[in-house]
């Protein structure tokens, strides 16, 4: 399901993908706070993509160590549940639950990534939509705009930048989980 990377023979097999075919390099140069934050947050994502690549469902859940239910499919289902929070729920006053939330129960989304197939394809299908939905909402947004939030106010750009570091944190765990999965380190 991930299907965004083609799969090439690396000359540099220490490396997730060789630098000539980095599909974090995009060759924009982007101008002005939105565009950088926005190019940094798109290429998070493609790390966890790259993190994710070639993993079937049971490498895909496997938990990191005792008792945490970390495992990189439950970062792909909470990272799924962050993009719709901040930016359907907070920007766009949504309603909706996020994909794998569910009252009472905050963790579920780690807690639910079981190692089968078709929950690594919800998981993915689910990343896919929050993520496509944020990149449309945001293409317009004024990043002063400010929007109500627990109990005050928070400005888009708040938003935009409290996601691009949960990635950037987040993709530090998906780091140590495919090191313990199959060895595999790099970019």
């Amino acid at each position: 399901m991930v299907g965004q990377i083609a799969h090439v023979t690396r000359t540099a097999p220490d490396q997730w993908v060789d630098p000539q075919h980095d599909p974090r390099v995009t060759g924009a140069d982007p101008v002005g706070e939105k565009e950088t934050v926005w190019e940094y947050l798109c290429r998070y994502r493609m790390t966890l993509v790259l993190k994710c690549e070639g993993l079937d469902a049971s490498q895909m859940a496997r938990r990191s160590v005792a008792p945490s239910t970390l495992s990189l499919l439950g970062l792909v289902r909470h990272l799924a549940n962050v993009e719709h929070h901040w930016f359907r729920r907070v920007l766009q006053g949504s309603t909706e639950r996020g994909p794998f939330e569910l009252p009472g129960y905050p963790d579920v989304d780690f807690d639910g990534a079981l190692p089968d197939t078709t929950c690594v394809e919800e998981a993915w299908d689910a990343w896919h939509r929050a993520v496509d939905a944020a990149d449309d909402w945001m293409v317009g947004e004024n990043l002063d705009r400010e929007v109500p939030f627990d109990g005050g106010t928070v400005e888009a750009r708040d938003v935009l930048l409290h996601v691009t570091e949960e990635y950037a944190r987040h993709m530090g765990h998906a780091d140590l989980l495919r090191e313990c999965i199959d060895g595999r380190t790099g970019l």
